[in-house]
């Protein structure tokens, strides 16, 4: 039982829907003496990265005439409110000296922000999010 994807749905105040897509790479026990949490600890090779879903029309105005970038431009960013969240989780199950455990993260954006004064050769504009991973694990029971 497997999920080594995760894809989380953001809404900005703007009328934008991007998603926020992650990925486990790898899991390793690590060898640490005591842990509290089942006697074991892991450490979790974790990436993510998004992709824009949906642009409100606003938005597709702004950019419309706008330069073309063919990488994120230094200049012009600014931070924009997020309106709604749904967290990207992801699990696996690995073997430990102590047994099987699932491995869960979860990825949460806490913050945004934008940048309409270019567009890309996808004909949009730039955003940038920046997300927090929350890794924890149990004993797997085979449910």
């Amino acid at each position: 039982m497997s999920r080594d994807v995760g894809i989380g749905e953001i809404l900005l105040s703007d009328g934008s829907r991007l998603l926020l897509k992650i990925l486990i790479i790898n899991v390793r026990e690590s060898p640490l003496d005591f842990m509290p949490f089942g006697g074991v600890n892991f450490n979790v090779d974790v990436v993510g990265g998004i992709s824009i879903k949906e642009l409100s029309n606003e938005v597709k105005g702004l950019i419309r005439d706008k330069p073309t970038m063919l990488v994120y431009p230094i200049d012009g960013w600014e931070i924009i409110p997020i309106k709604s969240h749904e967290n990207a989780m992801a699990y696996t199950v690995v073997d430990s000296s102590k047994g099987k455990f699932i491995v869960k993260v979860s990825a949460e954006v806490v913050m945004a922000a934008r940048n309409v004064k270019y567009r890309s050769v996808s004909n949009e504009p730039f955003y940038w999010l920046s997300w927090v991973y929350k890794i924890s694990w149990e004993p797997y029971n085979g449910e």
